[in-house]
């Protein structure tokens, strides 16, 4: 699938690391290192600007590294980028660590992953069917 890119930034588009990857990594679009404190977010720019086909849309996600190592992770995950979205793709990135995170320029702060999604037509009814579930819900099914 091709889908039209606009990139302002200072660094390569987007691409996939592996054959088999499903995410893209995103870069830190930024002139000078930014001081992520503990527990503090920051909105990091990427430069790209993309237009996604309808029925599509990119999903922003925590790079796996950053989240176990150092605790920075993405804090709307997943983040959506609509297909009628042109504006630039930012991250919101947060430390959730007790140590100060410095991102540089040019860093791989999160991946985007492009999926296909649906619509829905909601169909108002008195009662839903019966499943052995229920209403159960957090924890309803244990923890093995």
């Amino acid at each position: 699938m091709k889908v039209k890119i606009l990139n302002k930034s200072a660094y390569p588009a987007p691409a996939y690391a592996t054959e088999l990857s499903a995410g893209m990594d995103l870069k830190a679009d930024i002139q000078e290192p930014v001081i992520l404190a503990p527990l503090k977010r920051a909105m990091i720019p990427t430069g790209l600007s993309i237009a996604l086909p309808a029925g599509f849309e990119a999903q922003v996600r925590p790079r796996s590294g950053l989240a176990a190592k150092y605790g920075i992770t993405v804090l709307n995950t997943p983040g959506t980028i609509d297909a009628d979205y042109r504006g630039e793709i930012k991250v919101i990135l947060v430390n959730l660590s007790d140590e100060a995170f410095t991102i540089n320029p040019g860093e791989r702060i999160a991946q985007m992953v492009i999926a296909r999604h649906e619509h829905v037509e909601w169909e108002e009814v008195e009662a839903l069917d019966e499943t052995s579930r229920g209403e159960g819900g957090f924890g309803s099914t244990g923890r093995q």
